[in-house]
C-alpha cells in the first residue's frame, strides 16, 4: 500500500502519533505548512494551536506550555532560529522537553525564502549563548520525517531538552510516493511523574540518577521554580560554585555521556570500495542514486547517511571505515551538502582524531558543496568518484 505525500504532513502525523498537545509557530517559508496543518488538525484531538504574533512569542508559548504538563512543537526556518535564539538557551537552562523543527533554506538573512539549503547545521548548535550541546536529528525521506519526528519527542522527554529535527525545503514541500510499510514508530515515552511526596523533600532539580529525574508541572502537586539563572537543585538562585559546577556538568554530561543512546547513521558499505559518501538530509536521496549507478556500472563505492547531526554519530562514522574488510582500502572520504562546508568539519574531526589514535594514515576528505539554490546532483557524487 502506497500514499502520496509530503514531509510537512509527516511531520504533522508524527507529532499527533507522539501526543503533541500544544503547537505555537509563525508564518515563515517553507515552515509554514506545518503551522497550518497544526492550527487545522490539534484541536480535533483536543490540542491547542497558536499562530503566535512572532516567533519569539512562539517559542516562548512552547516552554510555557511544556513546562505546565503539556507536549510542545513548533517550526520555523532560518531567520526564526535566529530570533528563538535567547529561549533555546533558557529551554537548555530549564531543562524543558521541545521539539524544533527547522526547515532550511538558502540563507544568510532573508537568503531564499524558496530555495533549499542545509545552512544551519552549525547554527542550531551554537545558536544560544553558553555552548552547552543540544540534539539534532536530520531526515533524509518523508517516511523518516514521521519516524524521527516520534525520535524527537522521546529524546525531549528522555534528556529533558529541546531537540532540532532538521529538514528542508524539498524535503518539506515536495510531494512523495512512500510505502506505508515504510514508516517505522519508534515508542515514545510517557513523562515521569513525581511522586507525591512532602514539600521539604521534592526536589524539581534534580541532578542524577538522570534516568530518576521525575517532572512536575508548574501549578502541579508541588511548588516549581523555574529560572534562567544558576541555581541550586530546588530552583533558587546561587552564586556558591560548587551548585553551579553540579548545575553545567549536569547540563553537558546528560547528553555527550549519553551520546550512544543518540548515534543514528545508515551505512551501505561495499567490499573493496576505496571512497566512501557521507550526507545527509535531502543530499543523501541523490547519494543512494548515485551509490547505485556506480555499482551498476562496476564500480565499488560505500556511503553513510548521517541520521543525527549532533551529537555527531561517531561511532556511525568510524564503524562506516571498520565495519568491512575493505576498511583498510579506503582512501577518500566525500562529504556533500548544501552549505560551504558544515559537518565537513565535523567529519574530518572525528576521522583525524581516529586515525591518529589507531596509528593510521591519514584519509583525504574532501566536500562536495552547492549554494546556488540547486540540489546536488548524483552526477556531482559520480565525478568526485571519478576524480
Amino acid at each position: 500500500m502506497r500514499e502520496f505525500i509530503d514531509g510537512a504532513t509527516a511531520v504533522a502525523r508524527g507529532a499527533l502519533d507522539s501526543g503533541c498537545d500544544f503547537f505555537a509557530g509563525y508564518p515563515i517559508s517553507p515552515a509554514t505548512p506545518l503551522l497550518l496543518h497544526m492550527i487545522r488538525e490539534l484541536p480535533k484531538t483536543g490540542g491547542v494551536a497558536i499562530q503566535a504574533e512572532d516567533e519569539i512569542a512562539a517559542i516562548c508559548m512552547c516552554i510555557g506550555a511544556a513546562m505546565t504538563g503539556g507536549r510542545a512543537l513548533t517550526a520555523t526556518s532560518g531567520p526564526g532560529i535566529s530570533l528563538y535564539s535567547e529561549n533555546i538557551g533558557l529551554a537548555i537552562m530549564g531543562e524543558v522537553p521541545l521539539v524544533i523543527v527547522d526547515v532550511q533554506r538558502l540563507g544568510p538573512a532573508t537568503g531564499g525564502a524558496t530555495t533549499p539549503g542545509q545552512g544551519d547545521v552549525q547554527f542550531v548548535r551554537w545558536s544560544t549563548s553558553g555552548g552547552y550541546p543540544i540534539i539534532a536529528l536530520a531526515p533524509s525521506s518523508v517516511a523518516e520525517c514521521y519516524s524521527f519526528t516520534r525520535r524527537a519527542f522521546d529524546l525531549a522527554e528522555r534528556f529533558r531538552c529541546p531537540v532540532f529535527l532538521l529538514t528542508d525545503k524539498e524535503m518539506f514541500l515536495s510531494m512523495s510516493t512512500v510505502e506505508v510499510a515504510a514508516y517505522e514508530s519508534p515508542p515514545v515515552r510517557a513523562r515521569a511523574a513525581a511522586a507525591a511526596t512532602p514539600e521539604d523533600a521534592f526536589i524539581p532539580h534534580g541532578l542524577a540518577p538522570m534516568d530518576a529525574l521525575p517532572f512536575t508541572p508548574i501549578g502541579g502537586s508541588h511548588i516549581v521554580r523555574f529560572t534562567g539563572s544558576s541555581h541550586d537543585e530546588y530552583g533558587f538562585l546561587t552564586k556558591n560554585p560548587v551548585a553551579i559546577g553540579r548545575l553545567n556538568e549536569h547540563l553537558r554530561c546528560k547528553i555527550e555521556d549519553h551520546a550512544d543512546e543518540i548515534d543514528f547513521a545508515r551505512s551501505d558499505l561495499q567490499e573493496d570500495a576505496s571512497t566512501l559518501f557521507i550526507s545527509y538530509g535531502i543530499t543523501a536521496r541523490a547519494m543512494a542514486e548515485a551509490v547505485l549507478q556506480a555499482r551498476t556500472a562496476g564500480r565499488a563505492v560505500s556511503s553513510l547517511t548521517v541520521q543525527s547531526l549532533w551529537p555527531v554519530p561517531e561511532a556511525g562514522l568510524i564503524g562506516a571505515l571498520c565495519g568491512l574488510t575493505c576498511a583498510e582500502g579506503v582512501e577518500r572520504v566525500v562529504v556533500a551538502e548544501l552549505n560551504h562546508g558544515d559537518f565537513r568539519r565535523e567529519v574530518e574531526r572525528v576521522i583525524y582524531r581516529w586515525a591518529a589514535e589507531t596509528r593510521r594514515r591519514p584519509l583525504q576528505i574532501v566536500g562536495i558543496h552547492r549554494v546556488d539554490g540547486e540540489l546536488i546532483t548524483p552526477s556531482q557524487f559520480l565525478e568526485a568518484l571519478l576524480a
